[in-house]
């Protein structure tokens, strides 16, 4: 696979709940590189800065490990506390779109933050973290975490562009991946409605889909129209555990366009 880059405003996205604001307007060369060429670029014990898109906030780290992507740790007690607060006091499994600064390269990735395994690092951080790359894998799987894929798009500023030859499965899939992390940004670029998202987005503390039946591609090539099966389990702030069995209806306005995800009736069966 050849080098990808885009040249594009830097943007650190505050979420509102009406939709997304700039908050910097520097150019630079932010570059979707595959986790093979990654891997070399960022080596084990090398040290480079993380950059958070949402928040803006920066913390060093370094690579201790990791094969199918990189296991790192904050520098410093100073930076874990920095980290901390970009997750807003409170470690999480969800991931964040990030620029990976190495010298003078900008490189789109994806992180979680939770400690776990061994850490190495006096940083006050108990364990590691992982930072994905273009292609690189979880440790259960040999495929990308779409979640982390997501989040890669989102940094490198294409997600529009994953999303605008996405099937109406794939759009689903990324649909339901916005509220399983929480995030405004992606809930807002797949949605027909403008919503405010992040009240809906903070009831939501953990979903997936359990069931959804794949059509034929060439079934849907001239569709502006479809209704998406799917099961889902919910877990819902204050009221636990939910399941959604139902339909998910998606629209385009020409065989050209993306799919958008009809929010308000989705919303409205699942009470939310």
């Amino acid at each position: 696979m050849k080098k990808k880059a885009v040249l594009f405003m830097v943007i650190l996205f505050l979420l509102n709940g009406q939709g997304i604001q700039a908050a910097t307007n520097i150019s630079y060369k932010i570059e979707m590189l595959p986790w093979e060429e990654v891997n070399k670029v960022l080596p084990k014990y090398s040290k480079f800065t993380v950059l958070d898109i949402e928040t803006g906030k920066r913390f060093k780290v370094q690579r201790r490990a990791g094969s199918h992507h990189a296991d790192v740790q904050p520098l410093t007690s100073k930076d874990t506390k920095i980290m901390k607060k970009i997750y807003g006091g409170k470690w999480s499994w969800k991931r964040r779109a990030i620029v990976v600064i190495s010298e003078d390269q900008w490189v789109a990735g994806s992180m979680h933050g939770m400690p776990h395994g061994g850490g190495a690092l006096k940083n006050n951080f108990p364990g590691h973290f992982c930072i994905h790359f273009y292609g690189s894998t979880t440790h259960r799987t040999n495929s990308m975490d779409l979640s982390h894929m997501l989040m890669i798009y989102k940094a490198s500023g294409r997600l529009e562009e994953y999303l605008s030859k996405a099937s109406p499965y794939e759009t689903v899939e990324a649909y339901i991946a916005g509220f399983k992390q929480q995030d405004a940004y992606i809930s807002s670029k797949i949605s027909l409605q403008k919503k405010k998202w992040n009240p809906i987005l903070g009831k939501v503390e953990n979903v997936r889909i359990t069931r959804m039946p794949i059509l034929p591609a060439e079934d849907l090539t001239q569709e502006i129209s479809i209704e998406v099966p799917i099961e889902i389990d919910w877990f819902i702030k204050n009221r636990g555990g939910q399941s959604y069995k139902g339909k998910i209806h998606l629209i385009r306005f020409s065989t050209m366009d993306a799919w958008k995800v009809d929010s308000d009736l989705f919303l409205k069966e699942n009470d939310l």
